[in-house]
């Protein structure tokens, strides 16, 4: 009983991770225009939609978002883009 009761579990967890990562790529698709929404949890759905996407578009963007952003971690993480993303450019 223990050796099924653990592949339960197992399967359960990787279940839930798969799931999980499922819903956050839908949310990440749903909310990427959302840079400027006054829901935090979609401006980072839409940061991080903009991480995988390296163009002058999204670097001006960005400089936009970084100047408007009123969460200082928020702020400091779409900073940290725009610096890495002039690099790449």
């Amino acid at each position: 009983m223990s050796r099924q009761r653990a592949s339960f579990v197992a399967v359960g967890f990787l279940g839930g991770v798969a799931a999980g990562t499922l819903v956050w790529s839908r949310m990440q698709r749903n909310y990427r225009r959302n840079l400027f929404s006054r829901h935090a949890f979609r401006r980072v759905a839409a940061l991080g939609y903009l991480r995988a996407r390296p163009s002058v578009t999204t670097a001006q963007l960005l400089r936009e978002y970084v100047a408007w952003e009123p969460r200082p971690t928020l702020r400091r993480r779409g900073a940290k883009m725009l610096r890495r993303l002039e690099a790449t450019l």
